[in-house]
């Protein structure tokens, strides 16, 4: 459980990734190994994303489902407001529920690529509060309870309490690009929470400070759940562009001058696993949880930083090869 303390080993740092479908044939191919090779490491989860406007549902649910049956690691899925209806999306739940598949991150969304600013269409769902409280519903009307064996009488149950469903949502340090005032974001997360959400994982950050600020913001507010910190290794001027042109995110100059200055695509790579991999170190340093990494897909990146951030120990390491 989410809520539950978020390590169960002080002298290890709690790790996630972030995977989304495969959108090729070749990309299909490589997908177990980078699960494989994830999943080696033992993280807390491993979240799959869902696509803008639906446009990767079904792929993501094969890839839940791969997750679930070839490692033991708690696969956490993505829904979406934008685009769906309150139907679809009950119905998309429960297909989740029916894979085995009990973690969410419930998320407002993105609208599909080329949508013009002013003609978002949200759908039934007008956030993403409205949205973790669908997900508690569905599973509450499919489970409202569970059976436990008595023992010593074979044959005997006695009814539980329900095992809630656990329920990620985004957090956004810097503010959310919709956002109108600075402390709209804490406010949105405090209703996040309000509704039954039980961990929060931030957007892409660049700075440790950017993230504790937030995080003492919220705390001071009232938010009680965990916040995750978001880390992206960004490899390449075109990847901190495409992922500014997401975020709205004012430009980390230090990031962006070493990666514009540096000419080789592998020397750009080290400076994003150096950069991911400091940053993860000071979050940790300053009381992170633990550390979410956008993995592109790419286990080599993603286990570069751990491992320069001294958080892979060696038995993880070999484990990971």
């Amino acid at each position: 459980m989410f809520a539950q303390p978020f390590t169960e080993d002080a002298d290890r740092v709690s790790i996630s990734f972030e995977l989304y479908p495969p959108r090729s044939a070749a990309s299909e191919i490589r997908l177990p190994e980078t699960i494989a090779r994830l999943a080696a490491v033992r993280p807390r989860f491993l979240a799959v994303t869902y696509g803008a406007g639906g446009s990767t549902g079904g792929r993501s649910l094969e890839v839940l489902r791969h997750i679930r049956a070839h490692t033991d690691i708690e696969p956490l899925a993505h829904v979406t407001c934008i685009g769906n209806t309150y139907a679809g999306t009950a119905s998309l739940i429960r297909e989740f529920l029916d894979a085995d598949v009990t973690s969410f991150l419930a998320l407002r969304g993105d609208p599909p690529a080329g949508t013009a600013p002013g003609e978002e269409i949200l759908g039934d769902l007008q956030s993403a509060a409205e949205l973790v409280q669908l997900i508690d519903r569905v599973q509450a009307e499919r489970a409202p309870y569970r059976e436990e064996p008595v023992s010593g009488h074979p044959g005997a149950v006695r009814v539980a309490p329900r095992r809630p469903v656990d329920i990620a949502v985004a957090a956004f340090p810097l503010g959310h690009p919709r956002s109108r005032f600075p402390q709209q974001d804490v406010d949105a997360l405090l209703a996040k929470q309000a509704a039954g959400a039980t961990l929060a994982i931030t957007q892409t950050i660049f700075h440790a400070d950017d993230y504790l600020a937030f995080v003492q913001r919220a705390r001071n507010a009232g938010v009680t759940i965990p916040i995750l910190p978001g880390i992206m290794p960004i490899t390449s001027p075109a990847r901190l562009r495409r992922q500014l042109q997401l975020s709205g995110d004012p430009e980390p100059s230090d990031l962006a001058i070493a990666l514009e200055v540096e000419p080789t695509v592998e020397g750009q790579r080290e400076i994003g696993v150096e950069h991911a991999a400091a940053l993860a170190r000071a979050v940790v340093a300053g009381g992170a949880p633990g550390v979410h990494l956008y993995a592109f897909n790419q286990h080599e990146t993603v286990l570069a930083v751990l491992r320069e951030a001294g958080i892979l120990n060696q038995f993880e390491e070999e484990n990971a090869r």
